[in-house]
């Protein structure tokens, strides 16, 4: 499926068939496109959840690929990450990788992108201090929306996906 060609309503509308396929709730936010965090943050008003940044990352020889996913107001030291995951070096992928292989534009990066990676390649990092989060917000493979989801069904979307997930003290 080549999600450009797609228009926005449908990238999303699939977001939310699988969501909703799932049993998953969730309140659903529009706001003007964001590309960066710093964008976001004078929309997040009315948003309870904890809001999230997702980075997506290659290794050295880009035989893998990792989704980390963690409070926005956490940093990620990459070079503690590459140790805890015994990676030779991580870096960000390119815009091609993400697209290849979560179906997204950057600035839409998303755990919901994992609905494009059909054969479980990408490889999902949850920072532990999320476990103490009711509610996580995410975009919908688009960034003019913000999802959110309780945290044990973000949990459950994954489980679902078959991707391998780790938590890590980030």
């Amino acid at each position: 499926m080549v999600l450009s060609a797609m228009p926005v309503a449908e990238i999303e509308r699939n977001v939310l068939e699988i969501l909703d396929g799932l049993g998953i709730a969730y309140v659903r936010h529009e706001h003007p496109p964001v590309a960066t965090v710093e964008e976001a943050e004078k929309y997040w008003k009315g948003l309870q959840g904890t809001h999230c940044k997702n980075l997506f990352l290659r290794n050295n020889k880009g035989n893998r690929h990792y989704l980390v996913i963690a409070p926005v107001t956490r940093g990620v030291d990459l070079k503690r990450l590459t140790a805890q995951l015994g990676e030779d070096r991580l870096s960000f992928a390119s815009p091609e990788r993400l697209k290849r292989y979560l179906g997204t534009e950057p600035g839409s990066v998303s755990p919901f992108g994992l609905i494009n990676d059909d054969r479980g390649e990408v490889r999902v990092v949850l920072d532990g201090s999320l476990r103490t989060s009711a509610f996580v917000g995410f975009h919908p493979n688009i960034n003019t929306a913000t999802l959110e989801v309780s945290l044990a069904d973000l949990e459950k979307f994954l489980a679902s996906r078959g991707n391998p997930v780790r938590w890590l003290e980030l």
